[in-house]
C-alpha cells in the first residue's frame, strides 16, 4: 500500500477543512473507531512478525502525521472563530453596569432608626433589655396588681420555669421593664427610649402575637405635663415631617402613669389612605388615637429605686409597626410578617437610606 499517497491525501483534505464541524468529520473518518487509519492499525495483528517490522512504523507514522495535522488545523480554525467574534461583538464601556440584586432594610428597622435619630436630637439615649422577663419587672414594678387582666394566661405568654427568685417568667408584653431596669442601674436624671419586640397572646387582622414598640421615659426634677406635650409634638412633627401636626390629649388610665392621657392626632383621608396632619375638628378631618402617655406613677418611681418626692417624670409608648403603616401608607399589619419579597421591594428601604434630621428622617413613599 502506498502510505505516502494516502497520507498526502489526508493532509490535503485536513488543510482544506473550512470549519470545526468539517474538521471533526475528517477526524472520525481517519482516526475514529471505524476510521481508515484505525483500520490499518488493526491489520497489523494479522501480519507476520517480519511484516509488522516493516509495515508498523509506516502506519504509526501515518497516524502521527494525521493527528498533528488535525490539531494544527483545529487551532487555526478556533483562532479564526475567536477573531470573528472580537470583530463583530462590542461592548459600550460608557453604559452603566447592570443592577445587581440588593437587599433592603425592613420598614420596621427603618422606622426604629428614624425614631432613634429624632430622639437623639432631643437628648434621649437608647436603652435595651431582655425579651424574656420576670413578672416583677414586667408587671409588679409597674404598679400592675396581681388581679390585672394583662397577667392572665390568655393575654401573656408564660414560661413553665421560674427564675432563681422563684418569679414567673414571661415574654415581655411591653418595653416598660427596660425603664425599671434603667432607673435601678443608672438612677436619675434620666432620658431614654426603649425600642424593641414585645409579645402578647393576640392575633387577628389588626394584632399580631409579636410586634414592635418604642417607649420613652424622662425622670428629672419639676417635670410636668407641659414637657410631655412639647416632646410629643416635636417627635410627631419630625417623624411625619409635617409642621401642621395637631394633638388632642384625653384623660385615660394606665397603672404606671398618673395622670394618664391618650394622645390623638388629626388626619384626613387622601387617595384611600390616612394622612396625618391638621386638626381633627377641621372639615374633612377626624381624630385618631396614636399612643398612650402620662406622668410616671409614684409607685413606679419608687420601684425604680428613686424618691418620688424628689423626682418626677413622664412616659409614653407607641407601636412601631403602626407608625410605619401611617407614614408609608401600608394597609395590612400582617404583611409585615408574610415575607413577601414583592411587598418588601415596594416598601423596603435601601441600606444607604440612613435617616438624618437634615436630609429627612424618612424615605418618600
Amino acid at each position: 500500500m502506498d502510505y505516502a499517497a494516502t497520507g498526502q491525501e489526508a493532509l490535503s483534505r485536513i488543510a482544506g477543512a473550512t470549519d470545526l464541524e468539517a474538521l471533526e468529520a475528517l477526524r472520525v473518518e481517519f482516526l475514529g473507531k471505524q476510521g481508515s487509519i484505525s483500520g490499518l492499525l488493526k491489520t497489523l495483528g494479522k501480519l507476520t512478525p517480519e511484516e509488522r517490522t516493516v509495515e508498523g512504523p509506516k502506519i504509526h507514522g501515518l497516524r502521527e502525521s494525521v493527528t498533528e495535522a488535525l490539531a494544527s488545523r483545529k487551532a487555526t480554525l478556533e483562532a479564526a472563530v475567536l477573531e470573528a467574534k472580537l470583530a463583530s461583538e462590542t461592548i459600550d464601556l460608557s453604559l452603566p453596569a447592570p443592577e445587581t440584586p440588593r437587599g433592603t432594610v425592613h420598614p420596621v428597622s427603618q422606622v426604629m432608626d428614624e425614631l432613634a435619630e429624632i430622639f437623639a436630637d432631643m437628648g434621649f439615649a437608647v436603652a435595651t433589655g431582655p425579651e424574656i422577663e420576670d413578672d416583677w419587672h414586667n408587671f409588679t414594678a409597674l404598679n400592675m396588681p396581681e388581679t390585672h387582666p394583662a397577667r392572665a394566661m390568655h393575654d401573656t405568654f408564660y414560661f413553665p420555669d421560674r427564675d432563681a427568685q422563684e418569679r414567673e417568667m414571661v415574654l415581655r408584653t411591653h418595653t416598660s421593664p427596660v425603664q425599671i431596669r434603667t432607673m435601678l442601674a443608672e438612677g436619675a436624671p434620666l432620658r431614654i427610649i426603649a425600642p424593641g419586640r414585645v409579645y402578647r397572646s393576640d392575633s387577628d387582622a389588626t394584632h399580631t402575637p409579636m410586634f414592635h414598640q418604642v417607649e420613652a421615659l424622662v425622670i428629672d426634677k419639676h417635670i410636668h405635663l407641659g414637657h410631655l406635650k412639647w416632646t410629643l409634638e416635636t417627635f410627631l412633627k419630625a417623624f411625619f415631617e409635617r409642621d401642621d401636626i395637631v394633638l388632642r390629649l384625653r384623660p385615660s388610665y394606665f397603672p404606671f402613669t398618673e395622670p394618664s392621657v391618650e394622645v390623638d392626632v388629626g388626619y384626613a383621608n387622601e387617595g384611600g389612605r390616612r394622612v396625618v396632619g391638621g386638626s381633627g375638628d377641621e372639615p374633612g378631618h377626624a381624630w385618631m388615637e396614636v399612643l398612650g402617655s402620662g406622668m410616671v406613677n409614684r409607685h413606679v418611681i419608687k420601684a425604680g429605686g428613686l424618691d418620688p418626692d424628689e423626682w418626677q417624670g413622664f412616659a409614653f409608648g407607641v407601636g412601631v409597626d403602626r407608625l410605619a403603616m401611617l407614614k408609608y401608607g401600608m394597609d395590612d399589619l400582617r404583611a409585615f410578617f408574610d415575607g413577601d419579597v414583592r411587598w418588601l421591594s415596594h416598601y423596603g428601604f435601601s441600606a444607604l437610606d440612613v435617616p438624618t434630621l437634615s436630609g429627612g428622617v424618612g424615605t418618600p413613599a
